[in-house]
């Protein structure tokens, strides 16, 4: 009896512990987890995204460069659809019988209970028609949007445009959703974080068709959109339109940047297109036909297409040939109209000589570098022309070749500075020598720059030996700030005190007096002191790149400026005006000789053998 009354006991005591969990659980799930009314709730509950207006985007000196303009997607909830006037319908939306069947059949495929879009982008005045009769057509309603306008056409690589998200992205990041949108390129790409804002909500009750019957527990679960932040950006917006009015019809790229703060005061790149063909419902019939250009207007050359340097490069060797204690002040070479070695002959022009270090650069003679070059990678110093080579390379880097800027735009290319295992590949390890790369002794050869690239080496010049890497943003308003790498001084490996010489050869390269040999006298003002150096890029797809390299004033420069014109021959001809124009709009607001800018306007480029990639 005492094992019977025993397992009664036990047999009482499970049944009441097991009871006693029973009702715990269903206490925390009825009183204190109120996740599982929610989702009870979720049947008869609606959520409408509140999509928020993006950041505007302004000039450093406040112009509005990109704006808002209110736009409506419409709704479609197949279930509650009635029979309607296709006809009037398809008046006020601009729309064919067609599509209207077709929308709808997607839409019943989506669900029958819940909204998919009908329609994208309505504009505001087919809105204030359509909301005159929107009760004739029951199931259909408008979700608020904004689309990016613009008060001119300038800018367009630089700003970006902005494209619906794909499932990469939609995986990748949780906020955006199919039919959302994101900065695709540019500024609206590389500050989409702080331009987008926060997406809120307003929650609905529904019935059983899905028909909204009012708000949610008086609205206490809505959320209200953030307006994203306004960017103020560091282009000169009358500069950037001048860049791109002096090259139109032309095929090139124009870089400025302000060497104190490596902020850029224009990018331009041609051929480029109108921003307001990438927004609304023709962006992606028109994105097919820019894409189809065989100019490439889409193709941003000032951070995509890499030229040689060209004999702007002179100026590198020089400065490396003064730190590596190779060249001197008044080191000269003779120059009988070439360089020559063997039966390697390196053309090069009419000019005097000999020659110094200063007369060099303002007369850009290819025989003197060629032998500066060799004495830098012939340098007893180093066991093998492998170190000598490492260490030049090194140089070269440090002023922002070969590598990344780490500027804020996303798609900058990187360069080319040959390594030694380039000509190992080659040559095998033992079978190259200085004369093997006697090109890259005036900016030729292997040697590959982005335009961005040469206005930054132009502005580490003009800063005596630093940089700050270039940026097109100057303010994120609200409490954001910019990154810290934007304001931290890059140093190059050559000492401050060898610039000088330099800079005085690229002074007198445009201020030289007549008959003096300067290559660059067509980039002189009158009351502003150029430095500047020329250079011709070998394009063996048709006739030479047109280069030039400047910064001004010689003392405190305010701006630093690199130019290629496809096609355009040598750099005097076309680059050095064009970058002369460039400065002169900047600094005086004006042009002191009228007859250059027609000049340069009224150009011809041949675009037969242009460059299409």
């Amino acid at each position: 009896m005492d094992s019977f009354a025993n397992r009664r006991h036990i047999i009482r005591f499970i049944i009441i512990l097991i009871g006693l969990i029973f009702t715990i659980k269903l206490f925390i799930l009825q009183v204190v987890d109120s996740s599982y009314k929610l989702t009870a709730s979720s049947n008869v509950l609606r959520y409408v995204t509140q999509f928020p207006a993006r950041g505007l985007i302004y000039d450093r000196n406040g112009e509005l460069l990109v704006y808002n303009e209110a736009t409506y997607d419409l709704m479609v909830v197949p279930n509650q659809l009635m029979p309607f006037d296709t006809t009037e319908f398809c008046q006020i939306l601009n729309l064919k019988k067609e599509y209207v069947q077709e929308a709808i059949k997607r839409a019943r495929k989506f669900s029958i209970y819940n909204s998919s879009v009908f329609l994208k982008q309505v504009s505001s005045r087919t809105y204030a028609n359509l909301q005159e009769k929107l009760y004739k057509y029951p199931g259909f309603y408008v979700q608020a949007r904004t689309l990016r306008k613009y008060p001119s056409d300038i800018g367009a690589h630089l700003l970006g445009y902005v494209g619906e998200v794909n499932e990469k992205i939609i995986e990748k990041d949780d906020y955006y959703k199919s039919g959302d949108y994101i900065g695709i390129s540019g500024i609206e790409q590389s500050y989409e974080e702080y331009i987008r804002g926060k997406k809120g909500v307003n929650v609905y009750l529904v019935d059983v068709h899905n028909r909204i019957k009012g708000t949610y527990a008086n609205g206490r679960l809505d959320k209200q959109a953030v307006v994203g932040s306004n960017i103020i950006s560091t282009i000169d917006a009358d500069l950037q339109a001048y860049g791109e009015k002096l090259m139109k019809n032309k095929i090139g790229s124009i870089v400025a940047i302000e060497p104190s703060s490596g902020e850029i005061l224009a990018i331009v790149s041609t051929p480029s297109y109108n921003p307001e063909l990438l927004v609304g419902r023709k962006r992606t019939e028109n994105y097919v036909d820019l894409m189809s250009d065989s100019l490439k207007p889409l193709f941003n050359r000032a951070l995509m297409a890499q030229y040689p340097p060209g004999s702007t490069f002179k100026v590198i060797n020089a400065l490396i040939g003064l730190q590596e204690k190779v060249l001197f002040p008044y080191t000269k070479y003779d120059c009988e109209g070439a360089y020559y070695a063997g039966r390697l002959r390196v053309g090069c022009h009419f000019h005097k000589t000999p020659l110094n270090l200063i007369e060099s650069i303002q007369m850009s003679c290819n025989t003197y570098y060629c032998n500066v070059f060799r004495s830098i990678l012939d340098n007893r110093k180093y066991p093998s022309i492998r170190e000598s080579f490492d260490l030049w390379r090194e140089y070269v880097m440090s002023f922002g070749f070969g590598t990344y800027l780490n500027s804020d735009f996303s798609n900058e290319l990187k360069g080319l500075v040959p390594t030694k295992q380039t000509y190992d590949k080659i040559y095998g390890e033992r079978g190259w020598r200085s004369l093997t790369l006697i090109s890259m002794a005036i900016g030729q050869g292997e040697l590959g720059t982005t335009p961005l690239q040469m206005a930054n080496m132009t502005a580490a010049i003009a800063n005596r030996g630093f940089y700050y890497i270039p940026h097109s943003v100057k303010e994120i308003e609200g409490d954001h700030v910019l990154d810290n790498r934007f304001f931290e001084k890059q140093y190059t490996k050559i000492d401050s005190n060898y610039f000088e010489l330099a800079i005085e050869g690229m002074d007198l390269a445009v201020n030289g007096e007549a008959g003096t040999g300067s290559t660059a006298r067509t980039a002189q003002i009158s009351n502003i002191t150029v430095c500047g150096k020329t250079g011709t890029a070998e394009n063996p797809h048709g006739e030479d790149h047109s280069i030039f390299i400047a910064f001004a004033p010689k003392e405190k420069p305010e701006i630093a400026i690199a130019v290629y014109i496809e096609n355009g021959g040598f750099g005097g001809t076309w680059a050095a005006p064009t970058a002369k124009l460039m400065i002169e709009e900047y600094l005086n607001d004006s042009i002191s000789v009228p007859w250059w800018e027609e000049y340069i306007l009224n150009a011809e480029i041949n675009y037969n053998n242009a460059e299409k990639d």
